[in-house]
């Protein structure tokens, strides 16, 4: 299971809890956190598509604002998702590699896609979870 410490390292904050988690959700993170999932392989186009997008971002970064709530859970989610798979897979490239790859399981989609909702996050980690307990079909 990926902890909260793990998963810091994908999106800058390394929460106690979860409580101190969902705290740090609600006030938003800086938009440098972005820079930590670039540093992990994501590109500008999976960021825009998933987290926000790049003129939303130029404006927040030149008032100096922090992501909003909503930007801040999607990238959360981003982040636990990607430490997850990576601590299956093992190797970060493998894990990249199978979020980008579309599923006949998801009609085609590849599983990156899914995470710019809470429900697609679900879906994906069940999926990890299932590859992880050798339970694939």
């Amino acid at each position: 299971m990926v902890t909260n410490l793990e998963f810091g390292e994908y999106c800058g904050i390394t929460p106690k809890s979860d409580f101190d988690l969902a705290e740090l959700v609600e006030h938003g993170l800086p938009t440098g956190s972005l820079s930590l999932l670039k540093d992990k392989g994501l590109s500008f186009s999976e960021i825009s598509q998933i987290v926000i997008a790049p003129r939303t971002l130029k404006h927040r970064k030149a008032r100096g604002e922090s992501l909003s709530l909503e930007e801040t859970d999607r990238v959360v989610r981003v982040a636990r998702v990607i430490a997850l798979a990576e601590s299956i897979f093992v190797d970060p490239a493998k894990a990249l590699l199978w979020l980008r790859t579309p599923d006949d399981r998801l009609a085609n989609r590849n599983p990156m896609s899914l995470l710019q909702t809470e429900a697609g996050g679900r879906l994906v980690e069940n999926m990890l979870w299932q590859i992880d307990e050798g339970v694939y079909s």
